[in-house]
C-alpha cells in the first residue's frame, strides 16, 4: 500500500531543495526579463504588459510540476490522465503570444529537469535572436509617440468606407485585425492621432456613417506598426 511518508522520503532524497530554490529564483528573473522584453519589443496589438504578467507564474508552475513528477513514474502517468480532462478555453489568436508562452514553458521544463545552465544559455541565445531580428527587420517598426489603438465594432461591414474615413483624418492608418460574424464586424487599427480634434472629428464621421458603431481609442506607446 502506498504511503505518503515513503513518497516524501523518496522525493526528498531525489530533489536537492537548495538547488530547487536557486533554480526558482533564476527562472523568475529570466521570465521577468522576458516579460519586459516582450512588453518593449513585442508586436502584438493586445495589452502586452498585462499578458506578460503570466510568464513568471507559468514558468514556476511548470518547473514545480516537472520537479515533482520526475521523481515518480506513477505521478507522471497520473499527470497525463489529469491533463487529458483539462480544456483551455482562452483563444490565442496572435502567433507571437504563443511563441512567448512556449519560451516560458521551455524555461520551466529545463529548470524542473535541473538543466538550469541549458535554460540560461538557450534564453540568452533566443533573446539575442529576437533582438537582432527586431533591429534588422523591424528597425523602423516602432514609433514612440502619438500612436493609438482604435477598435471599431459595427453592423456595417463596409471595410473600404470605414478605412477611407480614417484616412481622411489620420496620416497613418493600418489595419491590424479583422473579426467578422454574421451580424457584425470588429476592426483593429493603428492610427497616428495627433490631436483631440482629429479624434472628435473622426468619431462624428463614423457615427454619421453607421450610428450603431462602437469606438475605443487606446493610447499605445512604442507600438508596432
Amino acid at each position: 500500500m502506498f504511503r505518503f511518508e515513503e513518497y516524501l522520503q523518496e522525493f526528498t532524497s531525489t530533489v536537492d531543495f537548495k538547488e530547487f530554490i536557486i533554480n526558482m529564483v533564476i527562472i523568475a528573473v529570466l521570465t521577468a526579463f522576458l516579460g519586459y522584453f516582450y512588453t518593449l519589443f513585442g508586436q502584438s496589438v493586445s495589452n502586452r504588459k498585462k499578458f506578460s504578467v503570466n510568464f513568471i507564474p507559468l514558468a514556476l508552475t511548470t518547473m514545480l510540476i516537472i520537479t515533482i513528477v520526475k521523481s515518480s513514474i506513477a505521478l507522471s502517468l497520473g499527470l497525463v490522465g489529469a491533463l487529458s480532462i483539462v480544456r483551455f478555453r482562452a483563444a490565442i489568436k496572435d502567433p507571437e503570444e504563443l511563441t512567448y508562452l512556449f519560451i516560458t514553458i521551455g524555461l520551466g521544463l529545463a529548470a524542473g529537469a535541473n538543466q538550469i545552465l541549458i535554460a540560461v544559455a538557450s534564453f540568452a541565445f533566443i533573446i539575442l535572436v529576437l533582438y537582432f531580428r527586431t533591429m534588422v527587420i523591424g528597425k523602423k517598426a516602432f514609433r514612440s509617440h502619438e500612436n493609438m489603438y482604435l477598435n471599431i465594432s459595427s453592423t456595417n461591414k463596409d471595410l473600404s468606407a470605414i478605412t477611407n474615413i480614417l484616412k481622411e483624418q489620420f496620416t497613418l492608418v493600418e489595419l491590424k485585425r479583422l473579426d467578422e460574424s454574421e451580424k457584425s464586424m470588429e476592426l483593429s487599427f493603428i492610427v497616428d492621432a495627433r490631436t483631440i480634434e482629429e479624434i472628435e472629428e473622426t468619431k462624428k464621421k463614423l457615427v454619421t456613417f453607421t450610428p450603431d458603431i462602437t469606438l475605443s481609442f487606446v493610447e499605445q506607446r512604442s507600438i508596432a506598426l
